[in-house]
């Protein structure tokens, strides 16, 4: 057995087909699956089952991966805890980010990131919350950038600061003439709301009064980004709701329309997320430290009430 082999089968495991795998380890198919099947005879047992498409890990093979990674892990280790005691941070870190943080966050991140870690190289992708907790398993990411609570096995979660919801009402709106809003206030059939998959669309949908859901409505979207909603919301679509950095970034003419919620101001916990066998720590301390460094201090210090993202 041979860690090449280890890390060949956790190739496999992550892109499920022969030819990728290959790829991914700059190897020929040929030589990746003789190595494979070496293993398997050497163990004793079939890793993967290959009567199926795509390529699907046995029952046996599934613990195998899992104990191949964690010994992948620990050999990196050694080089991890020399380089960072000497300071270095090097090579590419690969970051996911959801659609509803990115926006307003990066932009004012990246350039304390590029200061604080000249000798790294930001890998960054916009994608959703369960796409980024299988990649962290799966080795595929650093760190992810997401709400939570999640409370997700072998998931570290470090929250870093709670940004409130702010409603946005065009003038002609049934609340446009308030300077506040409250949560009651709030109607699911009146909002505009992103679509599935979107973690802030839950919690929009966790605050809501429901009631009249199944109420015929003018227009039912839902949007894939807050622009679109914002711009229906001017045309007389109905409302909706923004986190704080995303309403900050509005022109000085659309934070006109933006109205605070009342207490208890419902808020998402936005958190920096790893695996518990994640190596690069000491590149996401810096990296946590930058992104309070770029942020109104209001939203480290104040909680309010957080809203599950799930």
């Amino acid at each position: 057995m041979t860690t090449v082999q280890l890390h060949y089968i956790v190739e496999l495991d992550n892109h499920r087909h022969f030819a990728r795998a290959a790829e991914a380890c700059h190897v020929t198919q040929p030589t990746l699956s003789m190595q494979v099947h070496k293993l398997e005879e050497e163990l004793g047992v079939l890793i993967f089952d290959r009567s199926k498409q795509p390529v699907t890990p046995t029952e046996i093979g599934k613990r195998i991966i899992e104990q191949a990674r964690i010994v992948l892990h620990e050999m990196g280790r050694i080089d991890q805890i020399t380089q960072e005691a000497m300071g270095n941070f090097e090579g590419e870190f690969y970051l996911g980010i959801i659609p509803t943080i990115a926006p307003a966050l990066l932009h004012r991140i990246l350039p304390k990131l590029r200061s604080a870690l000249p000798g790294v190289k930001f890998v960054v992708e916009e994608l959703q919350t369960e796409v980024i907790i299988d990649r962290l398993r799966k080795d595929q990411l650093d760190a992810g950038i997401l709400a939570t609570p999640l409370d997700e096995r072998g998931i570290i979660e470090r929250p870093m600061y709670y940004e409130p919801f702010m409603a946005f009402i065009p003038e002609n709106h049934r609340l446009g003439k308030e300077s506040f809003i409250t949560n009651s206030e709030l109607k699911i059939n009146d909002l505009l709301l992103l679509n599935e998959g979107h973690c802030f669309r839950n919690s929009v949908l966790n605050l809501c009064d429901q009631s009249d859901e199944r109420e015929e409505k003018a227009l039912r979207l839902e949007s894939g980004n807050f622009e679109t909603l914002i711009r229906l919301a001017r045309q007389g679509y109905g409302m909706t709701l923004l986190p704080y950095l995303t309403a900050l970034d509005l022109s000085e003419e659309l934070q006109t329309l933006v109205k605070p919620i009342a207490e208890p101001r419902p808020t998402r916990e936005v958190s920096v997320v790893y695996s518990r066998t994640q190596l690069k720590i000491g590149v996401i301390e810096k990296m946590i430290a930058s992104i309070l460094a770029s942020i109104p201090k209001k939203l480290i210090e104040e909680k309010h009430h957080v809203i599950a993202p799930v």
